[in-house]
């Protein structure tokens, strides 16, 4: 369990600093735990995380090529093919040579792809809402300052600019 009084507060300087890393703290925290679970539903095929950030970002850029992936997940081009090996061990991806230049490939979702990603997020929106005790009062304010910490971070990124990933 998370307890906010172990926190080296001296090292942060202000309480706003120490609160900003009391929910960066928290997140990682929650992530793992959703991690952790693993999966109920049979259909579920379980992930690393790098491999679920490009699932994520198929799910709205379901034609990409590899270079786009790479710049929208921050992975490096040598780690993604890596990843995107895995992925098409696991039937959820597969790369199609270009049809324009017959050069390149772009990497599509397959049906199991998109039906993997629907089974865990259903499997992780009932963990997380029974932790929360269903308690909706305040989940549009948690996602509203979420969605912006994510877009300040990925904006944030060292190197080229990059787009947003796809939730």
């Amino acid at each position: 369990m998370y307890d906010q009084s172990q926190r080296p507060d001296e090292e942060l300087g202000s309480e706003a600093d120490a609160r900003w890393a009391d929910l960066a703290d928290l997140v990682l925290i929650i992530a793992r735990e959703i991690q952790f679970r693993g999966y109920t539903d049979e259909r579920a095929v379980p992930l690393s995380p790098s491999e679920g950030m490009v699932m994520r970002h198929l799910q709205g850029d379901p034609a990409a090529p590899p270079s786009r992936i790479a710049a929208a997940t921050g992975l490096q081009r040598t780690n993604l093919s890596t990843v995107l090996r895995g992925l098409e061990s696991k039937a959820l991806i597969e790369r199609r040579v270009c049809p324009d230049d017959r050069r390149g490939v772009t990497v599509h979702l397959t049906e199991r792809g998109r039906t993997n990603y629907a089974v865990v997020r259903k499997e992780w929106a009932a963990a997380v809402a029974a932790a929360a005790g269903h308690d909706t009062s305040r989940l549009d304010a948690a996602l509203t300052l979420l969605k912006t910490v994510e877009a300040g971070m990925v904006a944030a990124r060292p190197g080229p600019p990059t787009t947003k990933p796809a939730a």
